[in-house]
């Protein structure tokens, strides 16, 4: 039980680095104006979109670069610490207990 509890945590913590690595790069390759047509550009710009999607609109701005700088970045931040919580609770319920006697 213990070991799948960590395998679980550290699922989780390499699904959360992966969301945080989406939006970044999105927020990089937004803000610095990638090419809108290359492939590449448009996998990682749609799955950060997709991701930040509950995020997308917290913060009005007209700039479209702020917005989407502010916006997803917090929900980067908002994934990382949820998703480093849940394993970091996972950690510590596979720690071995001290039997009282």
């Amino acid at each position: 039980m213990r070991t799948a509890l960590k395998i679980l945590a550290t699922i989780i913590t390499l699904i959360t680095a992966v969301v945080a690595v989406f939006l970044a790069l999105g927020i990089i390759l937004i803000v610095l104006g990638a090419n809108k047509d290359n492939g590449i550009v448009m996998f990682v710009v749609d799955t950060a979109r997709y991701l930040a999607g509950p995020f997308g609109d917290l913060f009005d701005l007209e700039a479209l670069k702020q917005r989407i700088a502010i916006n997803w970045g917090i929900a980067t931040a908002v994934y990382a610490a949820i998703g480093l919580f849940i394993a970091s609770l996972l950690r510590k319920a596979a720690e071995p207990r001290a039997v009282k006697r």
